[in-house]
């Protein structure tokens, strides 16, 4: 095992402690690629030689280390590769970490759920189980001609190697990326879509108040939507221009929610990130004359300065919606 995903249990709307969390990983190894909003990806290579201790000895000394120097819990999964060591996190708990030795990936692969695997959407999860191909398991043992005629010879070539406990991928060191995020959890899993589009509404709100109120705009927005058995579907979409207009943002993220052509989906959180910021300053926006769209971002301002004088719950989520 030489790479470790951690999940760091981070309050809501706690982001900026991530990159001292994320600088607490870079003494055990640099190799760390940040996964906001509050994951990360570390390749211990070269630290399980140094420090004479294996991947999950390591993993319980940064738990420690995250928990006394900023009172953060974590959870841990490790693995010979990115893609298991982020599967092995998903049965992973804090206090405990949670791991695939090398040697058993097809063991640790072989019950999992086709929809487990990172990288398999719902289309191809539903393609693959109406052909009794529900496992990873059946997925390994199937021929790989079989696969690529189901989902094309690319991606049946990669779901076959996957399936089989390949793992190409390598962690990528970077940054944290310039973004903000805002989630939305259902009390229970839920499968009313008018409910799913109410959420997306109120995070899309509140993640243009935010931009606002720091003087950024956006370039990219990213949806994710996590499901009752824990596999999550994102997608993101770039702006036609830089915007911290809700109503933009809402629209966007309508957009990319009705592509996901869900039906009858359990979904336990709607999550919505806007990446790419930049400085409002010095994003153009495009004149369109439209006396909604400039009576709407009246009201935007007007709302902006309430919540600057009485706080963020001056206005209520969904009140701005048109």
């Amino acid at each position: 095992m030489t790479v470790l995903c951690v999940r760091f249990q981070l309050p809501p709307m706690y982001e900026a402690a991530l990159p001292r969390l994320l600088g607490l990983l870079e003494e055990f190894t640099p190799v760390v690629e940040a996964l906001p909003p509050d994951g990360a990806l570390a390749d211990l290579r070269g630290a399980e030689r140094y420090f004479g201790r294996d991947a999950v000895e390591l993993a319980s000394v940064i738990r420690v280390r995250a928990l006394a120097l900023y009172g953060v819990d974590c959870v841990i999964g490790a693995g010979p590769g990115p893609m298991l060591a982020r599967m092995a996190l998903r049965d992973a708990r804090p206090g405990l970490t949670r791991a695939v030795p090398g040697g058993e990936e097809r063991d640790f692969l072989a019950g999992q759920p086709v929809a487990a695997l990172p990288g398999v959407g719902t289309a191809t999860a539903r393609t693959l189980c109406e052909y009794g191909l529900d496992t990873l398991g059946r997925v390994a043992a199937a021929p790989l001609s079989t696969l690529q005629r189901l989902v094309g010879a690319k991606t049946g070539r990669e779901l076959h190697e996957k399936a089989q406990g390949v793992d190409r991928g390598r962690v990528v060191p970077n940054g944290v990326s310039r973004s903000l995020a805002a989630d939305r959890p259902f009390d229970r899993d839920e499968l009313d879509p008018d409910r799913h589009r109410r959420a997306l509404l109120s995070a899309a709100e509140e993640l243009g108040a935010r931009l606002r109120a720091v003087d950024k705009v956006c370039r990219t927005l990213t949806l994710t939507v996590r499901y009752a058995d824990r596999s999550a579907t994102t997608r993101s979409r770039t702006l036609k221009e830089p915007t911290a207009h809700s109503a933009a943002l809402t629209r966007t993220a309508y957009d990319l929610y009705e592509a996901l052509g869900l039906q009858r989906a359990r979904v336990r959180t709607v999550a919505l990130r806007a990446e790419g910021l930049t400085s409002a300053e010095h994003a153009s926006h495009q004149l369109t004359f439209d006396p909604v769209d400039e009576k709407v971002r009246r009201i935007e301002e007007v709302a902006d300065r309430a919540r600057a004088k009485f706080g963020p719950r001056a206005v209520m989520p969904g009140s701005l919606a048109a």
